[in-house]
Order: C-alpha cells, then sequence, then structure tokens
C-alpha cells in the first residue's frame, strides 16, 4: 500500500475538503488529510498525506509557509478577502507607496494578530464562520505569530482603491486575510485580500506541486523517506540502535544534535521514526514501521 505525500496546486474555488476527496478517489483509499486548509479563493500548495504519511501530517503543520497575494485597500470586507460583503469604503487615492512602506515593519517578527472572524477556528465548539453566519458576535482571542519576510513587490493606484502585491513568509497559524485587514485598518482606508497562492510549505514548493488533473493521470506520492529527510533535521543509525527504534525504546547517552523533532534513519536509509532530545537521552515522537 502506497504512502507518502502529494503536493496539490490547489485550484480556486476548492475548499481543502474537496481536494482531499479528489486525491481519495484518485489514490483508492479513505486515509488521506491535509497538513493545513487554504481558503477556497486561494491557489498553491496544499501537501497532502496517504496511508501511513497522514500520521505525520500533525508534525509537518509546524512548517513555515511562503505566500504571495495581493491587498485591496479602501474597502473592508465580512470575510477580510474578497468573497466576503463589502461593509465600508474608504477612497485610498491619497495613500502612497512610502506610508506602505512605512506601516509594513509593524507587521514583521514575532506579532499578536487576531484571526479573521469568519474561519475555521471553534468557539466553543462551534466553527466561528458557522457563527458569523448565523448573526452571532465574534471576538476572537490574539494569537502570537511570527511574520519573517513581509515584502512589497508592487503598489497600483487606480481610482479609490490602491491594490498591494506582497510576498509573506509565516509560520503557521498566520491568516494573510488578517494581515491585509490590519494594514488597511492601520492606513485608515479598510483592506481585504484579493488574491492568495501558497507558494511553499516547508520544503515543498511549487515546483513539486501538480494539478488535480495531472495526479488524475499520473500520481505523484513523495515517499516517506524523502519527506522525512525533507522537512526535518536526520540522524542515521546503527543496526542496533534501529532495532531499537523499531520498538519505540529511549536511545539512550544519543545527541541528537538538534531541537525538535529529528527524523530517525536505519543502515538502508529507512525513514524509522521521529526522536527528540530530552536531557542526554533521545525518546520517541512516533515510530513509523
Amino acid at each position: 500500500m502506497t504512502s507518502g505525500i502529494v503536493v496539490v496546486d490547489k485550484p480556486s474555488g476548492w475548499t481543502s475538503h474537496d481536494v482531499v476527496g479528489r486525491i481519495r478517489s484518485i489514490a483508492g483509499t479513505r486515509k488521506v488529510g491535509h497538513s493545513g486548509t487554504l481558503d477556497p479563493m486561494a491557489t498553491g500548495v496544499l501537501v497532502l498525506g496517504i496511508n501511513r504519511a497522514t500520521r505525520l501530517l500533525g508534525h509537518l503543520k509546524l512548517a513555515d509557509k511562503e505566500y504571495v497575494a495581493t491587498i485591496r485597500l479602501g474597502q473592508s470586507t465580512v470575510t477580510d478577502d474578497a468573497e466576503g460583503e463589502v461593509t465600508a469604503s474608504t477612497p485610498a487615492a491619497h495613500v502612497d507607496e512610502v506610508a506602505v512602506r512605512a506601516v509594513l515593519p509593524a507587521y514583521t517578527g514575532a506579532i499578536e494578530q487576531v484571526p479573521s472572524s469568519v474561519s475555521a477556528i471553534k468557539v466553543d465548539g462551534v466553527r466561528s464562520y458557522a457563527r458569523v453566519r448565523d448573526g452571532d458576535p465574534v471576538k476572537l482571542a490574539a494569537r502570537l505569530v511570527t511574520v519573517s519576510t513581509l515584502e512589497l513587490t508592487d503598489f497600483r493606484s487606480e481610482s479609490d482603491v490602491v491594490d498591494l502585491d506582497v510576498r509573506v513568509v509565516c509560520s503557521s497559524g498566520t491568516y494573510i486575510r488578517a494581515l491585509a485587514r490590519d494594514i488597511g485598518a492601520d492606513l485608515g482606508v479598510g483592506g481585504h485580500l484579493t488574491m492568495l497562492r501558497r507558494t511553499r510549505v516547508g520544503g515543498f514548493g511549487l515546483d513539486r506541486a501538480h494539478t488535480l488533473d495531472e495526479l488524475a493521470i499520473d500520481l505523484d506520492v513523495i515517499g516517506l523517506d524523502e519527506v522525512a529527510r525533507t522537512s526535518f533535521a536526520a540522524y542515521d543509525l546503527d543496526e542496533e540502535q534501529a532495532a531499537d527504534v523499531r520498538f519505540g525504546r529511549t536511545l539512550g547517552a544519543l545527541d541528537l544534535g538538534a531541537a525538535g523533532p529529528v527524523a530517525v534513519f536505519g543502515p538502508s536509509g529507512e525513514f524509522l521514526a521521529l526522536y527528540e532530545q530530552r536531557g542526554v537521552d533521545a525518546k520517541p515522537v512516533a515510530v513509523f514501521v
């Protein structure tokens, strides 16, 4: 049974769940999951796990992500993107590129971000977007996220609106829609997202992604061995250590040489497990054999 990662170039208009369903059909297995959703409007890299690789997805969620996006200044929407109803319009023709560049540094580094109310975050067991749809007021708590890069790549002023093309590299859990909303609010004219394309999740970029039509013809599955070496620090074991790992045993007095989960491999190069350093020992996080 094939196990591994499939990197999809998600089309606009599809939910992440829609894509999972399509890959289930193509792969002929129900055991398919994703490492992090993309909004229906968004396109680009969606990482899916098949069979045993689904157990790896929770760890891959921690990877950083890269996006290109277009922010429209001068209009606010209920969803903070182009799919929602416009709730306010403020002429933005006076906002120049200098003013935009002056506010962007406030949204880089470690920042407290309030997620968009129309999101999948649960409030008392109910998705936030469902509460908003039912007319309930939603106030989500701010979350600490990291935006390592927020680069303005183009500035276009048209009538009463201004469009900004940006490139963003950020931690998992960052809402690009919320960045658009907050930057627009900071400039006093409101803002929302009109385009979002995810170009990378961890070590998997658009160069490894395929459309659903392409995958229907040739299902390109990246094996667990390659996925582990691409996504984590790696440590190669001898045969005795590998035997212990297969039983999930602690590896005594072993320095993995890296913080966080480390992928450990047997002498033949087979990915065996994720281990992490705890004191002088290495202990299992998840065993895959």
